[in-house]
């Protein structure tokens, strides 16, 4: 069977996951334009570069981490116009989800639920459409 996009692009999202350096969670997150032809940014939760590949304390939510979707924002390019479309492992943080919306990203796409779901409800007032993946 022909694999659809949103297969195609959770299934990078959760594979990048595996590069996140973060003792707590492994979350990976790809932004592609909307129509299906590029992959725009790629991100996966963990230390700043060059800096050890390990969490900073091991205090829940003060690991010191950046996360994937934070790691993708940084990485896009903000002059391209295109619609972008945003996959990641887990839903995002309050955090993420006001870098996601001055990305200008149009959707997001997630796979799990983060224990906090203040990010999609932030989305959600900004306009942006957010779903679970199937």
């Amino acid at each position: 069977m022909r694999p659809s996009w949103d297969d195609i692009w959770m299934e990078l999202a959760i594979h990048l996951s595996g590069r996140g350096t973060c003792a707590r969670a492994q979350v990976g997150s790809v932004i592609v334009s909307s129509d299906n032809t590029r992959i725009l940014a790629v991100g996966y939760n963990g230390n700043a570069q060059g800096f050890p590949n390990q969490c900073d304390t091991g205090v829940p939510g003060g690991c010191g981490c950046l996360h994937a979707e934070e790691n993708a924002c940084i990485k896009l390019d903000f002059s391209d116009p295109c619609k972008k479309i945003l996959y990641t492992k887990v839903s995002p943080c309050g955090m993420c989800a006001k870098r996601i919306v001055n990305a200008r990203i149009s959707e997001v796409v997630y796979y799990d639920k983060y224990r906090d779901l203040t990010g999609v409800s932030m989305l959600q007032v900004a306009g942006i459409p957010v779903r679970q993946f199937r």
